[in-house]
């Protein structure tokens, strides 16, 4: 099962999307069910199943698309006419700031995206992918993009590790140790 990057975002896709944002941040995911989603959608589950095979295809679009959102949150805070020493911790700030907005979701899409197996994990690492190319790419390509994968990954090990601990509303606490991070590995590597 993959999903439909390139789906159209319909007004019953996007639709579904958020019923599957609300249903898995007032009940949890593994609660949830079609009949749930199409319900909450206002759509029937035919139509549920015009657009997606089954409930994880779902929460793999609905992780995409906030995938997406955070990226462009990410994009929008940097300013491509100053230093990225100077915008890392803006662009953190931002990204974290957004992260923190909605606890039950980031909670459903940190830790149930893994639970759902090679589908799940090739999305998690499709989104790894993208903001390591987008650090890369401000960085001027100094940095080796292994490097900015790795720098990803510690980042979203300290937000599973907040979300884990319900300390969701204290992700903004990690934009010092965060930003440290990326400069520390930045500037070894140019």
């Amino acid at each position: 099962m993959t999903s439909d990057l390139a789906a159209p975002l319909t007004d019953h896709r996007r639709r579904l999307l958020d019923a599957m944002a609300h249903a898995v941040a007032g009940k949890g995911y593994a609660a949830v069910t079609i009949a749930d989603l199409a319900a909450e959608a206002r759509v029937s589950k035919r139509s549920f199943y015009e657009h997606f095979a089954d409930k994880a295809e779902c929460l793999i679009a609905l992780y995409e698309a906030a995938s997406r959102q955070s990226l462009e949150v990410l994009r929008t805070a940097i300013d491509p006419h100053r230093d990225w020493h100077q915008q890392v911790e803006h662009s953190l700030k931002a990204y974290f700031e957004t992260l923190a907005c909605n606890p039950p979701l980031l909670r459903t899409l940190f830790i149930d995206i893994i639970a759902l197996g090679p589908d799940g994990l090739a999305a998690r690492r499709r989104t790894t992918q993208h903001i390591a190319e987008l650090i890369v790419e401000v960085t001027g390509g100094s940095l080796p993009r292994a490097m900015a994968v790795a720098i990803v990954g510690a980042i979203h090990e300290w937000v599973l590790e907040a979300v884990e601990q319900d300390r969701v509303a204290r992700l903004p606490e990690l934009v010092g140790p965060a930003a440290r991070l990326v400069r520390a590995v930045v500037d070894h590597h140019a």
